[in-house]
């Protein structure tokens, strides 16, 4: 049974993540040779200043920050 956990900066629709899911089920139905129903996909919406690269927190202090496309 494949789990998928996707983390990333909170900002996406419920159109989006539907779309993700669908397809990621369906990727994982035709190559890895599972069942739809045995595919888990969890998506972990965080704030940018729950994230830190390089040692800085994205999104404080001014610090340029990476996010969801708009």
């Amino acid at each position: 049974m494949p789990i998928v956990t996707i983390e990333w900066y909170e900002g996406r629709s419920a159109e989006q993540k539907r779309e993700i899911a669908e397809k990621l089920t369906e990727l994982l139905v035709d190559v890895g040779k599972t069942q739809p129903d045995h595919v888990w996909i969890r998506f972990k919406d965080s704030k940018q200043s729950d994230w830190a690269m390089g040692g800085v927190v994205q999104g404080a202090g001014g610090e340029p920050a990476l996010g969801p496309p708009d």
